[in-house]
């Protein structure tokens, strides 16, 4: 031990975030006290960031194969086979608790994290999404909270070059002390051209590719394996900072290097930085590893090797290089502005060893760093389930018509152009349907092959019936993507919680999945990505179950992928799938009644299967003119964002039933409404009828007014102003941005 390092102990050992029982696992697994850099290094790979100690036990049970996945979990993203030998790389990954310290660089190295796993595996990314969920509009950080995470996504995504399509923003109490920023990265590779991260042969040069290391983000890792206290403010120096225009110069040095042929094994250093991409390429190609630190270049002197080990400064990546192409791969990175240096060298040890100033600092078995971490099934108790609720019995004191205003007027479903404006989505020129629809649509390099991107989750289900919530959650992307005519293919997921040492939050997490898994597998959508998020939680108060869900699907032409507006007048509106009036968990009874009661409305996978296959069939085969699944707010709010995105008008004349407020605001799931030519509509039904799926026409596309069943006509410049509005007035400084709906801060 060197005479300026601590002496490691067990407080210092629970500094690092080690229980004590894993300080006395590591005591026995190397036979001594570790040194001061061997702490570090056991803290990152052990915590819950990287070793998902929690959560894999359960992961392990979800569906990950299907003929067209190329690679499931357990690398930097996952790969699917979209045909013609194209690949498409996705991943979706939590910045949460740094972008609650420090929203903009929180957010901004978020999506240069995901950029670099996709790329990591020889794609070019085309496409990001996020998730994003911030705390009470009352709360006086939320404010400043939204505008640095939305300033930090589209600036960084933005200046590197990639548009940001789609993505899901809302609100509630729960997130008040945790945000949550989940970013997603689509790219494309060409399915024989996929790179891995386990090294292979013994003696081949380990190099060092990208920025310079630095003193930040060191702890990063471990700091997001922990629950927030009060001194969330004091960890400010573990938040990394981020640099757009280095990372687009690694991603095109990158791409360039594995053309070459020269690259065996790449790894992106993400969390725990060089610590943990060292030890998964050699744990994964079972082999041991030998750093020298004294060649890692660093922008800051007298960095010690606990620093560079554990410092997770962006724009930086480890490849393991055939020797003989060793200088060619030198000349490409230098060419593009960047460092490349040799740091280390493949072994047959299974040891990972770690020099610096000529001495040992860490010498440490590798497969325990890497594959064999703690590994936990932690107690956990079952949701107590909730009755159904009385529709009867939710009412709010206003008539359906002020009732739909106030609600596109609430934080979670009022207009979020605000935020989606700030970032690029047309850059590359491959957009062709925008954010703001139920998928984004990216034409595939010259088309007209497309691909189909969504994020969502109905947090306030998972927390009533995490099982059924983990359900409607596949459903929704599923339903997404198949609103805009594509084939849904495979899901990524973040899946962010509570403390899991906590029964009934481990409780949520295991539901939730039990219902992901069930979902996934009867919709033949398997998980091939993800990222597990837990701690989320500030001074013991868990945010809401926020299992967040990314989808991809792909549409052969994009020419014929539907839109959300409606786009002829005299169209018939046909609204499909079955009505029953479910007013528990909705929007409705949370936003303008204050129920946060009741169970949420049931998933039925086989009618989720078979209506959206009948939807998809019709769009493709020209009839549909728009398309819109049916979800938050109910019939109500899906037929004013039709209206509102197609500027046109619509009189609704025949409810479900003859049910009126149920009707409109009831969240019953598996539903579409898509409008035809009025002289198709009765074909159209029939072929609904024949597949087995309800159908009922309820109105007529038309006119400059929204009008619903027995009240007044509302003007679309007056649904336009009550949806559009309350956003910008809230970011520039109106604390009444929101008023006129009971708080959407109850849950």
């Amino acid at each position: 031990m060197s005479a300026t390092e601590p002496a490691v102990t067990p407080d210092l050992a629970a500094a690092h975030g080690l229980k004590p029982d894993e300080y006395a696992r590591i005591l026995k697994l190397i036979g001594r006290t570790p040194s001061f850099t061997e702490l570090g290094i056991f803290s990152a790979m052990w915590n819950e960031h990287c070793s998902y100690k929690s959560s894999r036990i359960h992961l392990r049970k979800l569906p990950t194969k299907a003929p067209w996945v190329i690679r499931g979990p357990g690398e930097n993203a996952g790969v699917i086979d979209i045909g013609d030998g194209d690949a498409c790389v996705f991943k979706m990954e939590s910045h949460n608790h740094p972008s609650f310290i420090e929203p903009y660089q929180g957010a901004a190295t978020g999506v240069g994290g995901i950029l670099r796993d996709v790329f990591t595996m020889g794609a070019r990314p085309i496409a990001c999404l996020n998730l994003l969920r911030f705390g009470r509009s009352t709360h006086p950080k939320t404010r400043q909270l939204v505008a640095g995470v939305v300033a930090g996504i589209g600036n960084y995504g933005n200046s590197f070059g990639v548009p940001t399509v789609g993505g899901s923003t809302e609100f509630d109490a729960s997130y008040d002390g945790n945000i949550l920023v989940n970013a997603m990265a689509v790219g494309l590779a060409r399915t024989d051209s996929i790179f891995y991260s386990a090294a292979a042969g013994v003696g081949n040069p380990i190099v060092y590719l990208g920025s310079k290391t630095g003193r930040d983000g060191i702890h990063g890792a471990t700091m997001a394996s922990a629950s927030f206290e009060e001194d969330a403010e004091e960890k400010r120096p573990t938040v990394q900072v981020g640099d757009p225009f280095s990372e687009k110069l690694l991603l095109e040095a990158c791409l360039e290097l594995m053309a070459s042929g020269a690259v065996i094994a790449i790894q992106d250093m993400g969390a725990a930085g060089l610590t943990s991409s060292a030890v998964e390429m050699g744990a994964k190609g079972n082999l041991g590893i030998e750093l020298d630190l004294d060649a890692v270049p660093c922008r800051e002197e007298g960095m010690t090797a606990y620093e560079m080990m554990l410092s997770e400064s962006q724009e930086r990546m480890l490849m393991v290089l055939k020797p003989e192409l060793e200088k060619q791969a030198e000349a490409i990175f230098r060419k593009w502005g960047l460092d490349f240096a040799i740091v280390g060298k493949t072994t047959d040890t299974l040891r990972f060893v770690v020099k610096h100033r000529g001495e040992v600092k860490a010498d440490l078995p590798i497969k325990e760093l890497g594959d064999e971490a703690p590994l936990y099934d932690r107690p956990w108790t079952q949701t107590p389930q909730q009755t159904a609720s009385d529709p009867g019995s939710i009412k709010a004191p206003f008539s359906n018509r002020d009732a739909l205003l106030k609600l596109l007027a609430t934080p979670n479903l009022c207009s979020k152009r605000w935020v989606w404006e700030q970032y690029d989505h047309l850059i590359l020129g491959n957009s062709v349907r925008p954010p703001g629809g139920d998928a984004a649509v990216v034409r595939v390099k010259e088309g007209p092959k497309g691909l189909a991107l969504t994020t969502d989750v109905t947090a306030r289900y998972c927390a009533a019936d995490p099982y059924e919530g983990g359900k409607q959650a596949v459903a929704e992307s599923w339903r997404n993507i198949t609103a805009r005519g594509a084939t849904p293919l495979a899901l990524t997921d973040n899946l962010n919680f509570g403390n899991p040492e906590r029964p009934e939050y481990m409780g949520q997490f295991v539901g939730c999945l039990q219902g992901i898994g069930e979902a996934a597998r009867a919709l033949d959508f398997p998980i091939v990505s993800g990222n597990v998020s837990l701690y989320n939680e500030t001074q013991g108060a868990g945010i809401l179950p926020t299992p967040a869900i990314g989808g991809v699907g792909v549409i052969a032409d994009v020419s014929k992928a539907a839109q959300t507006g409606f786009a002829r007048e005299g169209d018939t509106i046909l609204l499909i799938g079955q009505t029953k009036g479910w007013l528990g968990q909705s929007a409705y009874a949370h936003d303008l009644c204050g129920r946060a009661d009741g169970a949420p409305p049931p998933v039925d996978l086989a009618a989720e299967r078979r209506n959206g296959d009948l939807v998809r069939r019709l769009i493709l085969s020209g009839r549909v003119s728009a398309a819109h699944d049916i979800s938050d707010g109910g019939l109500a709010v899906a037929l004013a964002e039709m209206a509102l995105a197609g500027d046109m008008g619509a009189e609704i004349t025949h409810l479900p039933e003859g049910l009126r407020r149920a009707a409109l605001f009831g969240e019953d799931q598996a539903r579409y409404l898509v409008t035809v030519a009025q002289g198709e509509a009765a074909a159209v039904m029939k072929e609904c009828a024949e597949a087995g799926a309800p159908v009922q026409a309820v109105g007529r596309v038309g006119g400059d007014a929204l009008i619903l069943p027995g009240e007044a006509p509302i003007l679309l410049t007056e649904l336009r102003e009550g949806h559009e509005s309350p956003l910008p007035a809230f970011m520039g400084g109106d604390d009444n941005a929101f008023s006129g709906a009971f708080p959407t801060e109850v849950s």
